[in-house]
């Protein structure tokens, strides 16, 4: 009996990736991951160079990203379908082979493969490999340490109204807002409207070589990609002497 073994990649740069997921990768005969149709895929781009030379791939290609808005109903279904079809198809495999799946960031921290973790519980054999967030890289990008004392880290996805950005902005010391893109706009009047837009940075495809940072009131409405995430440095209680 084979399994499925989730590979976290980490936020970008392979030296980062950890020793076991590694070692999966290198030795995988049978690879699967996630990638927009017509396109390489970040999560394959990682791993170029890793791979034996009789690997096996498997590219599960989304049927939709951003064509269609998130909360309607035929994107929900347009992606139940294809998680059940690739929960199938997986389980099929790792009958008799073992199979890695790679997964960006961690693969249980807003990981597109816990939609099919939760579909293959008493399926297969599952195991995950866990790895550092991208978020982590991203706010080590920055050089600056992103949490202090009792700081409260609020993560918060682009894709909210914006009235709950707002409201969840202002209670928080430290934010990570992922899943930017074409949601720029409404997270930047947030912060705004929050009086966090001063303090705020962009991070776009931190770790990796073409890594850019950028305070985010200075970047257009327009220019922001898919891997980026927008940052505000908590300054809570530290150990500092008296002036």
């Amino acid at each position: 009996m084979g399994r499925i073994i989730c590979a976290g990649l980490g936020p970008g740069d392979p030296e980062l990736m950890s020793v076991k997921s590694d070692r999966a990768i290198r030795g995988a005969k049978h690879l699967a991951y996630f990638r927009k149709k017509g396109r390489a895929g970040q999560a394959r781009r990682i791993v170029n160079g890793m791979l034996r030379d009789d690997v096996i791939e498997y590219p599960m290609e989304y049927p939709v990203t951003t064509e269609l808005r998130f909360d309607s109903d035929e994107y929900r279904q347009l992606m139940v379908d294809f998680y059940a079809e690739w929960a199938d198809r997986l389980e099929e495999l790792a009958k008799t082979e073992e199979v890695v799946v790679l997964c960006e960031g961690d693969p249980f921290f807003y990981g597109s493969f816990m939609h099919l973790h939760t579909r293959l519980q008493g399926r297969a054999e599952v195991e995950v490999l866990p790895a550092i967030p991208g978020m982590v890289g991203c706010w080590n990008a920055l050089d600056t340490p992103f949490t202090w004392g009792d700081d409260v880290m609020t993560v918060l996805m682009g894709t909210l109204p914006e009235a709950d950005l707002i409201a969840h902005m202002k209670r928080a010391d430290a934010l990570v807002v992922m899943k930017t893109g074409r949601n720029l706009p409404v997270v930047k009047r947030a912060l705004a409207a929050a009086g966090r837009l001063d303090d705020a940075w962009l991070v776009e495809k931190g770790t990796m070589p073409d890594q850019r940072t950028a305070k985010l009131a200075d970047v257009a409405d327009d220019d922001c990609p898919y891997f980026a995430i927008v940052l505000v440095h908590g300054q809570g209680r530290r150990p500092e002497a008296a002036e």
